[in-house]
């Protein structure tokens, strides 16, 4: 299998790191992972290195998931790249606001490693 470049945001580096763990359980190996402490920290990973899968939170301080994913449409980062939004939200709203903005998919926390390899390996398989 190909190395899988991967950027994984979230405000919480403990979650970034079971986010990490969870692809790997799912079968997502060789993976490189970068991570992004804010949506804006995402951006800036966007802007130097090349990703084949981003995954990120939805609830962040200073600029959230959905604000992220705006711009990196707006800003034509990572163009055809599959984002999967995580969420701790119940909300279908905050789901389909994600989804208009261009997300693949969305998982809620807590999530299995289960979870993760039915929402996201297809996306990366498809890529």
């Amino acid at each position: 299998m190909r190395e899988i470049r991967t950027l994984i945001v979230d405000d919480s580096s403990v979650m970034r790191k079971i986010v990490e763990r969870s692809l790997r359980q799912a079968g997502l190996d060789p993976l490189v992972v970068y991570e992004a402490g804010s949506g804006t920290e995402g951006l800036d990973q966007l802007k130097a290195k090349q990703v084949d899968l981003i995954l990120s939170d939805i609830n962040m301080p200073s600029m959230d998931g959905l604000e992220f994913l705006r711009q990196i449409r707006a800003q034509n980062l990572a163009p055809g790249v599959p984002v999967v939004m995580i969420t701790t939200e119940s909300s279908e709203e905050h789901v389909k606001q994600a989804i208009l903005a261009g997300a693949q998919g969305y998982i809620r926390k807590p999530f299995t490693a289960e979870q993760v390899k039915e929402r996201v390996l297809p996306l990366v398989d498809a890529a």
